[in-house]
């Protein structure tokens, strides 16, 4: 069964990919999200029993991968709880996304492409959750960043989209050359590239350096840190995150899939995988919980002031991953299992439905255009809502009444808190305004969205309409994740400190002491997310329906704030400045100055105009007359005998 899920959607986009012209692109879309529904039916078979009960682990070969020397690699796939959830959360996002893109590209001449590269995209995921060891895990992690660049460019006729792409595969290959540093170093320091030959031999390098940087280092910590520049760079961690609010030029549908369900938690699942690596460096531990605190906080602020809804969506996903990455620094590794398990439902939701709201509005994706369209798509504002309201964390602390994000957004802060010091306070207070804000720019896109007087122009106002069930019956769906999954599965994840650790078994490493301190914090930290939330909720209200002439009065009092938050602290400005600029000067440098003027022409032009002007001459000597041939051969006969004459008379 393990292997029909991950070969389902290979087999899907191959067919797309390599016949779609040939059965045309009706059968493509039937035939790629048919196979997607069956490898999603199939995972919720696999992951059953791991939820119910305690199964083994166990992995299943597909063949003989590699060998070199020493180094005998299969191709196995990996089936543990870790697995199991993961394969729940990416194929049931994706086959709802390939329904969804049914009727959302019904319009695209190139839509059999787009469905091959949505399974291929799928495949490389599953290929990566299913890891056994290093190597598989950084074929599936080139694999889903070759996909997301297909897919972010997918309108390649768009300048932006191009670009787009472009910048989400170059700064991953940022991240991505760290990852494999990281994973020569494992080898160079183990001798093994398997996970579970790895974790054995964790112990015996207790101490132990590796030269770096003309230093010895502590090795596991070097590695980590490594590894984690990875995880920065596909998760959209501080520093590496300019790529993702950039991915938005790709079709809605792609940025469902991009930020609830693949690249992004790809990072994240890396951590976890990797945990007990990462437990046996301190220095890696906090260096993860200090980038994801502030990721949440800066992609928080930013959120604050973006116009496109796709755009604020996007940063709440970034925000988002900061809260995950928290967890897993706590070592609290199953809340931030939990928050990426709820997450996939709320944002896939949030996605979807502003897709659908763009397609209402004639593709119009900024809101200052919006507005009043409640009433004229009443289901998609209603979906849109109840994903808000998991998103923002809507419940009653102490009781099972609340929404998917409630549970696992605050099971995170409260284990940030358990975890003490000043990095588990910095961490709290960071999460709890991050918390604040994502309240304030949610329902900020909600009102200028739906509510109030509509701004956009009376012909699109007037042909606004409710998406096909082809695009709805998804949104239902997540809209039922986004309400249960977090109830269902909390004390699965989070509740029974024991059983959380007996449940994760060799998957992760779970600190059941915090998650045991988690659930005895003050009751005012507990309170702390719920009053930021309504806070956030409140201003909004004011600043969107009461008062709708502040937010631009404060613009105005605040220009310096207001432009630096609209510019997203200038990150791109300052890579430009940095990289970009210095690069092109470099590049123009070896053009103009060394191609150019050293080889055409010093060298091309000039030694070998030189050369052309002496054979020039010289043929002139090639006049092809007899008479001038006998006479030069008679003046090197008289030039020989001269110089034999006055080398004898030397000599003599």
């Amino acid at each position: 069964m393990i292997q029909a899920i991950v070969f389902l959607p290979l087999l899907g986009a191959l067919v797309a990919g390599l016949f779609g012209s040939a059965i045309g692109h009706r059968p493509a879309e039937i035939i790629t999200t048919a196979l997607l529904g069956v490898a999603a039916l199939f995972s919720w078979i696999v992951f059953i029993p791991f939820w119910l009960g305690h199964p083994e682990p166990y992995s299943v070969e597909v063949m003989r991968w590699v060998v070199v020397g020493d180094l005998d690699l299969r191709w196995m796939l990996r089936v543990d709880t870790l697995t199991a959830i993961m394969l729940v959360v990416v194929t049931t996002v994706s086959s709802l996304v390939h329904l969804y893109s049914i009727g959302y590209m019904h319009d695209d001449p190139h839509r059999a492409r787009f469905f091959a590269y949505l399974s291929l995209f799928t495949f490389a995921m599953l290929m990566l959750v299913t890891a056994d060891n290093f190597l598989q895990m950084f074929f599936g992690w080139e694999g889903v960043g070759l996909a997301s660049y297909l897919l972010i460019g997918f309108w390649y006729t768009k300048p932006s989209a191009n670009a787009a792409a472009m910048k989400a595969f170059v700064v991953n290959r940022v991240g991505d050359f760290g990852f494999a540093l990281g994973i020569f170093g494992t080898f160079y320091m183990l001798g093994t590239l398997g996970f579970d030959e790895t974790f054995a031999a964790l112990p015996a390098m207790e101490g132990a350096t590796i030269p770096f940087l003309g230093a010895n280092l502590d090795a596991i910590t070097v590695l980590c840190l490594l590894l984690f520049m990875g995880a920065m760079g596909k998760s959209a961690q501080f520093l590496l995150h300019t790529w993702l609010p950039d991915a938005m030029e790709g079709p809605t549908p792609v940025s469902a899939l991009i930020h609830a369900a693949t690249m992004v938690t790809a990072g994240v699942f890396m951590v976890a995988r990797l945990s007990p690596m990462f437990e046996m460096s301190e220095t890696a531990t906090l260096f993860v919980i200090y980038i994801g605190a502030i990721t949440a906080f800066f992609a928080a602020t930013v959120g604050l002031v973006q116009n496109d809804i796709k755009r604020v969506i996007a940063y709440s996903t970034c925000s988002q991953l900061g809260y995950m990455f928290v967890g897993l620094g706590v070592g609290a590794y199953s809340a931030g299992i939990f928050h990426l398990f709820t997450h996939a439902f709320f944002k896939a939701l949030l996605f979807l439905g502003a897709g659908s709201v763009i397609h209402a509005m004639h593709h119009e994706q900024d809101m200052r255009n919006m507005g009043g369209i409640a009433k004229k798509i009443p289901i998609t504002y209603w979906l849109m809502i109840v994903g808000t309201l998991a998103l923002t964390g809507v419940g009653i602390p102490g009781t099972p009444l609340g929404f998917a994000g409630f549970f696992s957004k605050d099971a995170i802060i409260e284990s940030a808190y358990a975890f003490g010091g000043w990095s588990g306070s910095f961490a709290f207070w960071s999460l709890v305004i991050a918390a604040l804000f994502t309240s304030f720019y949610s329902w900020r896109l909600i009102h200028l969205t739906f509510h109030g007087k509509t701004r956009a122009d009376h012909h699109t106002f007037d042909h606004a309409h409710e998406s096909p069930n082809v695009m709805l019956v998804p949104l239902y769906v997540l809209a039922a994740g986004a309400v249960l999954s977090g109830v269902l599965f909390y004390g699965v994840f989070f509740e029974h400190a024991e059983h959380v650790a007996e449940f994760f078994g060799v998957s992760l490493v779970v600190d059941a002491h915090i998650l045991e301190e988690a659930h005895h914090v003050p009751t005012w930290v507990k309170w702390s997310a719920t009053a930021a939330m309504v806070v956030g909720f409140i201003t909004a209200w004011y600043m969107y329906i009461r008062r709708p002439e502040a937010p631009k009065e404060l613009a105005r009092e605040h220009p310096g704030l207001y432009q630096f938050l609209l510019n997203k602290w200038y990150f791109d400005e300052l890579y430009d400045a940095i990289f970009v600029k210095p690069a092109r000067w470099i590049g123009n440098a070896l053009w103009k100055g060394f191609d150019d003027w050293f080889v055409d022409q010093t060298i091309v032009e000039g030694l070998g105009r030189r050369v052309r002007q002496v054979t020039d001459q010289v043929t002139r000597l090639q006049s092809g007359y007899l008479y001038h041939y006998a006479f030069a051969m008679l003046i090197g006969v008289a030039a020989l005998i001269t110089w034999a004459i006055a080398a004898g008379g030397l000599l003599g």
